[in-house]
């Protein structure tokens, strides 16, 4: 069964599984003791951090293993913003970042501090122009402004886990020097890839997306970076993740990163190729379909798409019982059905949406096989809402009332009946669906028709107005 969710967890690395193995018989020990065993473990320790620290380059004393990606997220976050209080309390984010980045931000507004979002452009990438305007400080220029009022921290992901579109950290962390204002990168999904552009001031990452195990993460702060770790610590991996180590776990992580980086070039170039493929055959082979992300500046092994008139979670469901995990973005696949967060930021459809992460040793086959599949997949799906069916004949124009369906019913419905208003005329669908607010727009782009605008209903939700332009 093609398992095509690598952006999520990638399969565990063959070298990670046998480093694993030899250090739960050598480094189950403490590695701060001082008997044979104890240093046995700490030389294992020292060995996994200078592996690391050379994937990510940095020093080893630089970096410290953490029980997981996000909690080196929240980590680095919280200690740099406690490290500069005296700057200020604002804190600058790209609007796709990971929801840890995200929750670590809504933890600081809510004790007072300010979170600012850089919006993105269609491709998922932010301006580093805007990004920089957002660091200079109250009276415009660079700097922190007034004593108190400046940025404290600035965080922008290496590339997107949802789309693959990667970031411009090079220009961001030069604008970040030039401000004065450090820059953590999440480099979770990038990592295994090959290393971050130089000027961050602090990395994390999780070996679970690289082929480590999970329970493994990463936090690199530079040297000179003002830090000051949050919470109860103690004397292990310099107070910045209290707790005994998880030793063995975090020797396979180290081996795996060095394993895949040294396949990276490789293995890379082969599954871009893939996803070209599968870039340029799925709008081809399945109509109404828009693939999402930077077609260039992206990671090599993920593609994402969205199909409309399709729920999202029936798609997903009829790709498994095919034989394909994937994964998903849309509203229609969500416990909250909302849109997802960087969907929504870059004002892409964001219903039926499809993520395919492809996991080292991905054949040929499996990605033919996977768009022979689609095609029919999709078009049942769409069957069974009525995706295809006309709508009654109308006029000058229409009002669709849609309140209480979700997506992408709402859509479906618009789609019926824009055939048959008169050209200048208007469909007003009413609904309440939070997806409606971006596929509707995102919808009249696809088809050549021109949104109005959106203002709130009477009966709840709001009244999206499309005028048929053809």
């Amino acid at each position: 069964m093609p398992y095509f969710d690598a952006a999520s967890a990638a399969p565990l690395h063959p070298v990670a599984r046998q480093a694993l193995l030899a250090a739960l018989d050598e480094g189950w020990a403490d590695p701060a003791r001082l008997h044979r065993e104890g240093r046995r473990a700490r030389l294992l320790l020292d060995a996994a951090r200078e592996a690391a620290a050379e994937a990510v380059g940095c020093r080893p004393d630089e970096l410290v293993f953490t029980p997981s990606g996000t909690h080196a997220v929240h980590s680095g976050v919280s200690g740099a913003l406690a490290g500069r209080r005296r700057v200020g309390g604002r804190l600058v984010v790209s609007a796709v970042e990971h929801s840890s980045v995200l929750h670590a931000g809504q933890a600081h507004a809510a004790a007072g501090g300010t979170v600012t979002e850089v919006p993105v452009g269609r491709t998922g990438a932010v301006d580093p122009d805007a990004f920089a305007a957002e660091l200079r400080g109250p009276d415009g220029g660079a700097g922190s402004g007034a004593a108190g009022s400046g940025v404290a921290l600035a965080c922008l992901q290496s590339a997107n886990h949802e789309v693959g579109t990667e970031q411009p950290v090079a220009e961001v962390a030069e604008a970040c020097r030039a401000a004065g204002v450090p820059l953590l990168v999440d480099a979770a999904q990038s990592l295994g890839w090959g290393p971050v552009p130089e000027g961050w001031s602090l990395l994390a990452a999780s070996a679970h997306k690289w082929g480590g195990p999970a329970g493994v993460g990463l936090l690199a702060v530079r040297k000179g970076v003002r830090f000051a770790p949050q919470g109860p610590s103690d004397e292990r991996e310099s107070g910045r993740a209290p707790g005994f180590e998880n030793l063995p776990a975090i020797v396979a992580a180290a081996a795996s990163l060095r394993a895949v980086r040294a396949e990276a070039a490789a293995e890379g170039a082969r599954l871009r190729a893939l996803v070209d493929r599968i870039r340029a055959r799925v709008p081809e082979l399945v109509p109404d379909v828009e693939v999402v992300g930077d077609p260039v500046r992206r990671l090599p092994h993920l593609v994402t798409f969205s199909c409309l008139y399709v729920d999202g979670e029936t798609l997903l469901s009829e790709l498994d019982r095919e034989g394909f995990s994937v994964s998903s973005g849309s509203s229609c696949t969500s416990s909250t059905l909302t849109p997802s967060h960087v969907l929504r930021a870059m004002g892409v459809l964001s219903e039926g949406n499809v993520r395919v992460s492809l996991p080292a040793g991905t054949t040929e086959a499996d990605v033919d096989r996977f768009l022979a599949v689609l095609p029919g997949v999709v078009s049942g799906v769409r069957d069974r809402l009525g995706a295809g069916a006309p709508g009654p004949g109308g006029g000058e124009d229409l009002v669709v009332d849609a309140l209480g369906k979700r997506c992408p019913l709402p859509v479906i419905e618009l789609a019926k009946v824009i055939g048959t208003v008169r050209v200048g005329g208007t469909v007003t669908v009413l609904a309440d669906d939070e997806a409606a607010r971006l596929d509707i727009p995102a919808w009249c782009e696809m088809r050549a028709q021109e949104y109005v605008g959106a203002t709130p209903s009477p009966r709840g939700g709001h009244a999206y107005v499309v005028r048929r332009l053809s």
